[in-house]
């Protein structure tokens, strides 16, 4: 019987028995016990064992019904009315009871019988090897915290640090920072990029120097990272106004002056400071230390720059090779050295953050060069950039393997393979190199021509020759020739028109057939995660490509534990100010572009470049007119010349249309506009301007001439 029955027998005892309280002496065995222990005599070992556990349970979830106490004695409804108790009928009655007991229970539906686990010992506890361990794991996490954000706890606000990017940001190109103090002030990089197809005659775009002539007191030198054009191509330009130390490894100092020579400025070789690496130096409020890394171009560094703020390590453009051409990959120590220490703030190339997983070391494309020259019956022709200076040394190592002749075209490029040859990058043999006039003397088979052009500059050596323009060399249809680069994101247009030209001279064009005819000098996001995660900032600061790109980076350090509040995406112009607190923009400086013009080597005015634009795209009216000045009468009919508005069949009645109205306008003119020239040609102008735009939509160069008689 359940436990409301036994209570129900409780309230209906008699009273003369209520105070009587006593115990059987031997009290049998309840049948409910007796019954469990039968059947689990005849069930199988296991079954015992998990009966067993049950058993157990039970006794403990049912603690009034399995009580293993001997009850009181109670007295029953048949209690006689002297107060004496029927024994057989009490012991019948609780017969019945114990046997109602047990059919509910066997009613009842069974547990899920859990298997016992096989449970190690409790890890938690006070004896003392489980205090040793929880408060090792205390330890371990605070290690880990440390570890991973060294500068996690520094928050001064003291010293401050500037950064302000005049070129880079938005742009494949054109990289020029400045790191400036209260009291002093650096520049790392000053590069070129390439100009859009509208701005018409202009070869090259510089940074405007505008804000560094605003702080020029401050600043203590010129840091260069590398010798690729888009970090040195603007510095003699630079350098024709300004007098300050640059500071750089041997090959960019190297490249630097023959830049230097061909721009006249000879005399400012005295301000080249050639650095070591590993080594810091202090300039002004800086100390900087030139890190190795690997780049498509020969003695790339990284920059390690320390200032009371902290230490801010900036990339330059890197890659992560572990098979370089001459055998120094990454210094991965020296940056994991500086994680360790804490860096305020990563500043990392993020040209290739789209690509993922790891850019193909550079020694790969040798087995490329390999499979074209075995293949080759006629003379292999190659293009790279100039500054690629081990991508040129891989295609002579294969050409020589193949008995041929070295030929080495373009300026640039015969420049840049000496300097490196002359400081000892590269090893060759003089011997193997032959003059472009001497082509001619050997076998198609037995010549490698190494030329400049790949981007599909107009006054490259291969454009010339892929255009019968080259005074040498003239493409065959035998010739096998190698693209060995990308499109530079504007170029792809140029690079379009010289394949266009070689394929139909009919000869062989290798430029994206192979997959490692070209591999990237930049990093994509598994090296990326590899500098973010050796460097560790604080802060980071993704530099050197288009928008896009470094809002892809952001992403990256995200997911390599940078806080998303430590990251800003700046724009060319930005100062960000930056110390152990916060990092935040303060203002934007004034910044732009420069156009030159290489032919002559000096700078286009804006204006001109804006009137090219127009003329291009609007055209051109000319208006010539000869007015009496006493009288106020035209002495003969004005004469209207258009070009780029309407076809040559239309040019006729067009000009006709703008006589006439002029005709009318000037015969009707005040006298007060003859008292004044300029203001009589504007006033032509504006009829003549309305006019065309009701026409043609369009809003030409107008160019009056008006004589007054």
């Amino acid at each position: 019987m359940n436990d409301k029955n036994e209570e129900k027998v409780v309230t209906n005892q008699s009273k003369n028995n209520k105070r009587r309280r006593f115990r059987p002496k031997n009290k049998p065995k309840q049948e409910g016990e007796t019954t469990e222990q039968a059947s689990l005599a005849s069930k199988s070992v296991i079954d015992n064992f998990f009966a067993a556990e049950q058993a157990e349970n039970e006794a403990h979830t049912e603690p009034k019904s399995q009580n293993p106490r001997p009850k009181k004695p109670r007295n029953n409804k048949n209690q006689n009315k002297n107060g004496e108790n029927n024994k057989p009928k009490e012991q019948k009655q609780e017969s019945q009871e114990t046997k109602t007991k047990t059919q509910e229970q066997k009613d009842k539906p069974k547990k899920a019988k859990k298997p016992k686990k096989n449970l190690p010992a409790k890890l938690n506890g006070n004896e003392q090897w489980q205090q040793d361990i929880a408060s090792a794991m205390v330890a371990n996490k605070a290690v880990h915290e440390l570890r991973l954000e060294p500068m996690k706890y520094l928050n001064s606000s003291e010293h401050k640090i500037r950064i302000t990017p005049l070129g880079g940001l938005g742009e494949i190109g054109g990289n020029m920072t400045i790191f400036e103090t209260e009291t002093s002030a650096i520049i790392v990089d000053i590069g070129m990029s390439f100009p859009s197809e509208s701005m018409h005659g202009v070869d090259i775009l510089i940074p405007d120097f505008d804000y560094v002539r605003k702080i020029k007191d401050k600043i203590k030198g010129v840091i260069i990272t590398h010798a690729h054009e888009d970090h040195i191509g603007a510095v003699p330009y630079f350098y024709k106004e300004f007098k300050f130390p640059i500071y750089a490894t041997p090959l960019p100092l190297g490249m630097i002056n023959n830049k230097f020579e061909e721009h006249g400025l000879k005399q400012e070789r005295s301000l080249f400071r050639s650095v070591e690496k590993r080594k810091p130096y202090l300039i002004g409020d800086f100390e900087v230390e030139w890190i190795h890394i690997t780049h498509s171009i020969i003695d790339a560094s990284a920059l390690a720059i320390t200032t009371k703020a902290g230490t801010i390590i900036h990339t330059g453009d890197f890659k992560i090779d572990h098979t370089p051409i001459d055998g120094y990959p990454t210094d991965l120590g020296r940056l994991a050295y500086y994680g360790e220490r804490g860096v305020l703030c990563l500043m990392s190339d993020s040209t290739n953050s789209y690509r993922e997983g790891f850019t193909k070391s550079e020694s790969s494309v040798g087995k490329t060069f390999d499979a074209i020259f075995s293949k080759a019956k006629g003379r292999v022709i190659m293009s790279t950039f100039s500054s690629n200076i081990h991508r040129v040394y891989q295609a002579i190592e294969w050409g020589l393997k193949y008995n041929r002749k070295v030929c080495v075209i373009g300026r640039s490029m015969e420049r840049n393979l000496y300097t490196a040859m002359e400081l000892g990058y590269i090893k060759l043999d003089k011997k193997i190199f032959i003059d472009a006039n001497e082509v001619g003397k050997f076998k198609d088979n037995e010549v490698l021509i190494v030329t400049t052009g790949s981007q599909g500059e107009t006054m490259s050596a291969l454009y010339r020759m892929a255009t019968d323009e080259h005074k040498y060399i003239k493409i065959k249809p035998t010739d096998q020739i190698i693209i060995s680069s990308k499109a530079i994101p504007g170029n792809e247009s140029s690079i379009s028109t010289v394949l266009n030209f070689l394929i139909k001279s009919g000869a062989s064009v290798a430029y994206q057939d192979f997959s490692e005819i070209h591999v990237s000098g930049h990093a994509a996001q598994e090296e990326q995660k590899l500098m973010l995660r050796l460097i560790k900032p604080k802060f980071f600061l993704p530099v050197h490509g288009e928008y896009n790109h470094i809002a892809k980076h952001k992403e990256t350090a995200i997911s390599c534990g940078v806080d998303e509040r430590n990251i800003y995406l700046m724009s060319d112009g930005d100062q960000m100010e930056i110390c152990q607190k916060y990092l935040k923009r303060l203002k934007t400086v004034k910044t732009g572009k420069v156009f030159i013009d290489n032919q002559i080597n000096k700078q286009i005015s804006d204006d001109v470049v804006i009137d090219r634009q127009n003329l291009a795209e609007a055209g051109v009216v000319m208006i010539i007119a000869q007015i009496s000045r006493h009288g106020a009468k035209l002495i003969n009919k004005p004469r209207v010349i258009s070009y780029g508005l309407v076809g040559n069949k239309q040019d006729a009645e067009f000009s006709k249309e703008m006589q006439e109205i002029l005709t009318q306008f000037l015969s009707n003119v005040k006298e007060e506009l003859l008292k004044d020239g300029r203001l009589l040609e504007s006033q032509v102008r504006q009829v003549i301007r309305k006019h065309i735009f009701r026409k043609v939509k369009k809003y030409p160069t107008i160019v009056p001439i008006i004589y007054l008689m």
